[in-house]
C-alpha cells in the first residue's frame, strides 16, 4: 500500500473513532454532520477502502479473523473477568447472564453480552460482513451494477425494521445495510481516489445544502438532545427508508473532505496519529474509563452508587459541566493504554 495513502487511512481512523466518542458522550465532533448519522458506518467504508481482492478466500479469512476476532475474544474474556470484579463494588453485573448462548452467539447477533465492550458489537459484525462480501466478490458483474445491487440491498434492509426484535434478522438487516458501505470504499480506493477530485468547493457547497434540508425533516432537532438525524444501526432502529443513506453519504464524504484538507497540519502530529494506531482499544475501553470517572466523582461527592445503576452503561455524570473532561481523559487514556498493549505485545515476541 502507497504510504502517503496509509498515512491518510490512519488519519481517517483517527477522526473515525473520535466522533464514535464523542457520539457517546452526545455531542457533534463536525457541525450539521450529528455522529449517529454515519459513526459507524464510516468504520464499514474504512473496511472496504483496505479490502484487497489478491487474497484467496481461506488466506483473507485468516487474516481477518487474526486482525478482528482475535483481539474481541481476549477483550471479551478479560472484560468478563473485570465485571465480575467490579459487580460487588457497583452492586449490578454490567450484561447478560453468563452462559454458552450469551457468550458465544450473542456477540455475532447484538454485540452486547457485556455492557462495558457493547461498542465492539461491530467488530463480529464487521468480520461477518467482510468476509459475505468477499464471497460475493466472486461473482463477475460490472461494479455500476454491483453498486445498484447493494444500494438496493441496504433499501431493503431499512424495510426489515419491524423484524428487527428477532436478533437472527438483526443480524442479517445490518449485514445487509453494511455491505453497500464497504462495496463504496472499495470503489473509493480503485476508481476515485488520485483520479477524480471529488474534494472541491462546489461540491462542499452542494453537500452542505442538502444537509441543510435533511435538517428540515429531522425529527430529533432539540439542541439538548445533541444527535439528530440519526439511525441506530446496531438494532435496526431507521426512521426513514432513504435519509440514513443519504446522512451516512454526507458524513462519510465530509469526513474525508476534512481529511484531504487538514492531512499536512495532522499528518505529524504524534498523539493523533497514536489516535489512528489505536482506534480498537480506544473502541474497546472507552466505556471503561469513562465509568471509572462517574464512580470516582461519585465517591468524592459522597453520592451513592445507585444513582448510577438505576442508569444505563453510558450514563455520565452532570453531562453540562464534565462532557469535554470525559471526552479528552477517555482519548489519552485509552490511546495510551493501546500503546501499552502494543509494548507487551513486543516484549512477549521478542522473548
Amino acid at each position: 500500500m502507497e504510504q502517503g495513502f496509509s498515512n491518510k487511512i490512519n488519519v481517517l481512523k483517527a477522526i473515525a473513532i473520535l466522533i464514535v466518542v464523542a457520539g457517546h458522550l452526545e455531542f457533534s465532533l463536525i457541525p450539521m454532520f450529528p455522529p449517529y448519522s454515519f459513526q459507524v458506518i464510516l468504520f464499514f467504508f474504512i473496511a472496504g477502502m483496505l479490502f484487497n481482492e489478491k487474497y484467496g478466500f481461506i488466506e483473507y479469512f485468516k487474516r481477518r479473523f487474526k486482525s478482528l476476532m482475535v483481539p474481541y475474544i481476549l477483550y471479551c474474556l478479560a472484560y468478563l473477568g473485570i465485571t465480575y470484579a467490579i459487580t460487588p463494588f457497583t452492586g449490578k453485573f454490567w450484561g447478560m447472564p453468563v452462559n454458552i448462548y450469551n457468550e458465544f452467539v450473542i456477540p455475532f447477533l447484538t454485540g452486547h453480552q457485556l455492557d462495558l465492550i457493547s461498542p465492539l458489537w461491530f467488530v463480529p459484525q464487521l468480520f461477518t460482513t467482510l468476509i459475505i462480501y468477499k464471497i460475493l466478490n466472486y461473482i463477475k458483474i460490472d461494479f455500476k451494477l454491483r453498486t445498484v445491487i447493494y444500494l438496493i440491498i441496504s433499501i431493503i434492509a431499512i424495510q426489515m425494521e419491524p423484524l428487527a426484535g428477532n436478533f437472527y434478522i438483526l443480524w442479517l438487516l445490518r449485514t445487509m445495510f453494511s455491505l453497500f458501505f464497504v462495496h463504496l470504499g472499495y470503489i473509493f480506493t480503485q476508481r476515485i481516489y488520485g483520479k477524480t477530485n471529488i474534494f472541491n468547493f462546489k461540491i462542499l457547497t452542494g453537500i452542505l445544502i442538502l444537509q441543510a434540508i435533511l435538517w428540515l425533516k429531522n425529527a430529533d432537532y432539540t439542541p439538548s438532545d445533541g444527535i439528530g438525524l440519526s439511525y441506530i444501526l446496531v438494532w435496526g432502529e431507521f426512521d426513514n427508508w432513504i435519509v440514513p443513506i443519504l446522512t451516512s453519504l454526507t458524513g462519510i464524504w465530509i469526513t474525508l473532505f476534512v481529511v484531504e484538507n487538514f492531512y499536512n497540519y495532522l499528518k505529524d502530529w504524534k498523539f493523533f496519529n497514536k489516535i489512528g494506531q489505536n482506534t480498537y482499544h480506544i473502541m474497546a475501553n472507552h466505556i471503561l474509563v469513562f465509568n471509572i470517572i462517574t464512580y470516582t466523582i461519585l465517591a468524592i461527592k459522597g453520592i451513592p452508587f445507585d444513582v448510577k445503576n438505576s442508569q444505563d452503561i453510558y450514563w455520565f455524570y452532570c453531562p453540562m459541566k464534565t462532557t469535554y473532561f470525559y471526552f479528552i481523559t477517555g482519548i489519552v487514556l485509552t490511546t495510551y493504554l493501546g500503546e501499552f498493549f502494543k509494548f507487551i505485545k513486543k516484549s512477549l515476541i521478542k522473548n
